[in-house]
């Protein structure tokens, strides 16, 4: 397949990881944005119209009823993928593997999003972890937000020797924030009913030599997640020397308790102070003064963002697919520069 100098991506479904990945393709160097594709026509394709965005209909129907709301619409998701070299599939859950068969008729290279199975690509996707993994493959898949944390941690430990196995516990949060009128839970507790949850199972998926269980249980606040890990390292360890692991990926920014930075609620206000786009926490956020080393045993607690952090990974997922890019640090770096990731927790 041949690709051209700059990539011409495709996002179908324009959500909450949609509308993040469409505005981060438009500031890669590397990538344009052939256009969005959606079947609402409400306020949300409007706010691709007023960036410029080229707006699609996924059918001859929905385009009919969006022009019908005023939208002006390009065409669509078959004229879409006509003019784009990758398609980012951010559709509802389950909903993009139906789409496949469309994509691999077309020839065109295409990642889905976590809430996808594995089967579904073949492959699993953490830049850190799998880059090489996803070179030039017709198909990838991201995988979840709690997932990607998870990978890019333990990776982290795994790279300075210090990963022997990893036991954690997930507090999710219950649904997003735009939708916490629609459902969710209020006043109660909702643990996941099997051990391990899924989350460790589909990190094996990208890394199968990781040794890691995972428990989780849904609360009532819509802002963030939060995960607590008890790690066992081959060998003792100074809290110096497991920070330095963590310092070494861009994308974890260890925080500050001591700065003010205690909730997740404070973490998100910090990110609208930087001018990061709808408050981006691209980062794991990991709290290095809570982290506690004994022995050989590492403590430690961060939060996830649920709607930012995979936007960096399906960035460098598209370059992988490509093969512009053949080195995992150069896409990462390449992406850190145009999302400004790196500013959190550098010292």
């Amino acid at each position: 397949m041949n690709i051209p100098q700059t990539v011409r991506v495709a996002v179908n479904g324009y959500g909450v990881i949609g509308k993040r990945v469409a505005d981060a393709v438009a500031l890669q160097p590397d990538m344009t944005l052939a256009g969005v594709c959606d079947v609402a026509a409400d306020w949300r394709p409007q706010m691709a119209l007023a960036k410029g965005y080229a707006l699609f209909a996924a059918t001859a129907e929905h385009a009919a009823a969006m022009r019908a709301a005023g939208l002006d619409v390009a065409g669509t998701l078959d004229d879409l993928l006509g003019q784009a070299d990758v398609v980012v599939d951010c559709t509802p859950k389950r909903i993009a593997a139906a789409n496949v068969e469309t994509y691999r008729k077309r020839g065109i290279r295409f990642i889905v999003q976590g809430g996808e199975k594995h089967s579904v690509t073949g492959h699993s996707f953490v830049a850190e972890a799998s880059y090489d993994g996803a070179l030039r493959r017709d198909s990838t898949r991201v995988v979840s937000c709690n997932t990607t944390s998870i990978v890019r941690t333990l990776t982290a430990l795994k790279r300075a020797g210090l990963l022997a196995r990893a036991r954690g516990t997930l507090l999710r949060r219950a649904t997003d924030p735009w939708e916490s009128h629609l459902g969710g839970i209020m006043n109660t507790l909702v643990p996941e009913p099997e051990i391990p949850s899924h989350q460790g199972p589909d990190a094996q998926s990208v890394d199968p030599g990781l040794d890691v269980v995972t428990m989780a249980v849904k609360v009532p606040q819509t802002l963030a997640h939060l995960h607590y890990w008890a790690v066992t390292m081959p060998r003792a360890a100074s809290k110096d020397e497991v920070l330095a692991a963590f310092r070494a990926s861009s994308r974890i920014a260890l925080i500050r308790m001591s700065d003010g930075l205690d909730a997740l609620n404070v973490v998100k206000e910090m990110m609208a102070d930087m001018g990061r786009p709808h408050d981006n926490l691209y980062e794991v956020a990991l709290w290095e003064d809570m982290l506690t080393v004994q022995g050989n045993e590492l403590f430690y607690a961060y939060m996830v963002d649920n709607q930012a952090i995979v936007i960096p990974e399906t960035i460098d997922a598209i370059r992988a697919l490509t093969g512009k890019v053949t080195e995992a640090a150069t896409s990462i770096a390449l992406t850190d520069a145009a999302l400004g990731i790196g500013a959190l927790g550098r010292r």
